[in-house]
This record gives structure tokens, C-alpha cells and sequence, in this order.
């Protein structure tokens, strides 16, 4: 019986996708030229809007020249930096507590927290668009 993966399964992938793209340096609409899909369907599912297929995923990880083990435990260079240890009692707090959760829990966590970041950047995408179109009115009533 087939597992059907679940949404947060599905934009964990494209997130993986996004932070391996940009730290390779790809935009969008090039790695979308080299795999075969519009840059519009690219930017779908490393939304989690779309599943990203077999195929296509197998284009992508040619592009990035990365074998499909190595897919799930690739980090960004710029992120493969140790961060600090936490200097705040919350943040101690929350490893600690992190630290006394199941693996399975701990999954979950990091999925709360990919989601979190993603509603962050959803959020700074619209006031972006919000200041972008503001601007244009402003420069048209110039």
C-alpha cells in the first residue's frame, strides 16, 4: 500500500529544493529552463502548492549534481556554519526541552518551524508587494 505524503511532507521537499537552489546560486527561472517547467510551476513547489514528481525531481538533483541519498542530508553552505549556543534563558530553555522529546516529536517540531518560516516569508512577500504597488501609484501620481 502506498504511503500519501502529507502537505507538510510535500513542502518540506520544496523548501530542501529552495535552500539548495539559492545557496547554489540558481534563480528560479534558470534551474525551471534547465528541468523543463515554468518557472511559475518551480516556484509552486518549492511552496508546497505542488508534489514535486519523481521525474522532476530526478532532473533537479541532476542540475545540482547531488545523488538522491544525499538529497535529504544536503545543507547550504551558508547554513553549514555551527550557529551559537543559545544566550537567552528562553533559548536554553527550549533546547533543553527540545533535547527531552521524542525523535518522532522532535520531527514534528521541525516541521512546525519550517511552517513558521514559511508563513514569515509569505507574509514579508506581500508587504513587499504591497510597498512594490504603493510606489508604482506614487510614481504614477508624480
Amino acid at each position: 500500500m502506498a504511503t500519501v505524503p502529507q502537505p507538510s511532507q510535500i513542502l518540506l521537499v520544496g523548501q530542501k529544493i529552495r535552500l539548495i537552489r539559492k545557496s547554489r546560486r540558481l534563480t528560479q527561472a534558470s534551474l525551471a529552463a534547465q528541468i523543463g517547467v515554468t518557472q511559475s510551476d518551480l516556484s509552486r513547489m518549492e511552496n508546497g502548492e505542488y508534489k514535486v514528481g519523481l521525474d522532476v525531481l530526478f532532473r533537479i538533483l541532476q542540475v545540482f549534481e547531488l545523488p538522491l541519498s544525499r538529497f535529504f542530508d544536503e545543507i547550504p553552505a551558508e547554513e553549514a556554519v555551527p550557529s551559537p549556543s543559545p544566550h537567552t534563558d528562553d533559548e536554553e530553555q527550549i533546547v533543553e526541552d527540545l533535547r527531552q522529546l521524542s525523535d518522532e516529536s522532535r520531527r514534528e517540531v521541525r516541521e512546525f518551524i519550517a511552517f513558521k518560516k514559511m508563513q514569515a516569508s509569505h507574509r514579508e512577500r506581500r508587504l513587499d508587494r504591497v510597498e512594490s504597488s504603493e510606489l508604482s501609484r506614487e510614481q504614477e501620481d508624480d
